[in-house]
């Protein structure tokens, strides 16, 4: 299985002080160099953290493959049509939000998503949907034409104890199987760490996990090629 890292928090302690430092590019080195098989990094709106030169830089020195995190508003579509990422994973996003909550509403937003996904593909960029492991958003996210979907494990991650853990866990199985049935290749991610990312790893037909917080913490601690190495023998 592949391990995506998300360097977002890298950039949010570089905005913490408004300087230079520390440097998400750098990160992504030590990244790939520890194994890891894509970098994430998440362009919001507002640029809380990652920004548009980042994204920029990225892609001239990601030697893995470069994964935008974006939403579907025309400016963002735009950047990403410039930079010409290996991937975009769509993301639903509010302003007020901490982190991403939640999947993407592709069932009540089809026909904009479908829109959005022909123009990143027109770009040649691959599209990956993030979305709730439930099967009428799978269906709907077939729909639009893209050929990815990541399955939102937000839920999982949650559980407060062992038998709905138990059920998220049979809902993401569900909707592994039901995906592939339907000719989707499917990524997950939110919320995994080095406690819980087990469970999800031995899903048979998951290609990739994308995990961010969990690492960079770590990271904070053991260092950040350490930390990657280590969720990576994890999900072995």
């Amino acid at each position: 299985m592949r391990l995506g890292v998300n360097i977002d928090h890298i950039a949010t302690l570089r905005e913490a002080r408004g300087g230079l430092e520390p440097e998400p590019v750098f990160a992504a080195l030590i990244v790939e160099a520890s194994g890891a098989d894509a970098i994430v990094a998440h362009l919001r709106e507002d640029q809380r953290h990652i920004k548009d030169k980042d994204i920029f830089l990225l892609k001239e020195v990601v030697n893995t493959r470069l994964n935008l995190e974006m939403s579907i508003t025309p400016a963002i579509i735009r950047v990403a049509a410039k930079v010409k990422p290996d991937q975009a994973t769509l993301v639903p996003e509010r302003r007020q939000e901490l982190t991403t909550e939640g999947g993407l509403d592709v069932a009540q937003n089809q026909e904009k998503i479908r829109q959005a996904v022909k123009k990143l593909e027109g770009a040649g960029i691959e599209v990956s949907l993030f979305i709730d492991p439930v099967k009428k958003q799978i269906r709907a996210a077939k729909k639009t034409g893209a050929r990815f979907i990541e399955l939102h494990t937000g839920a999982y991650a949650n559980a407060k104890n062992k038998a709905e853990e138990n059920k998220c866990v049979r809902e993401l199985k569900s909707a592994v199987n039901f995906a592939k049935g339907l000719g989707l290749r499917v990524f997950a991610g939110h919320g995994l760490n080095y406690n819980n990312v087990s469970r999800v790893s031995a899903l048979a037909g998951i290609e990739e996990l994308n995990i961010g917080h969990a690492i960079i913490s770590r990271a904070v601690f053991a260092g950040l090629g350490r930390a990657v190495r280590e969720m990576k023998d994890l999900i072995k």
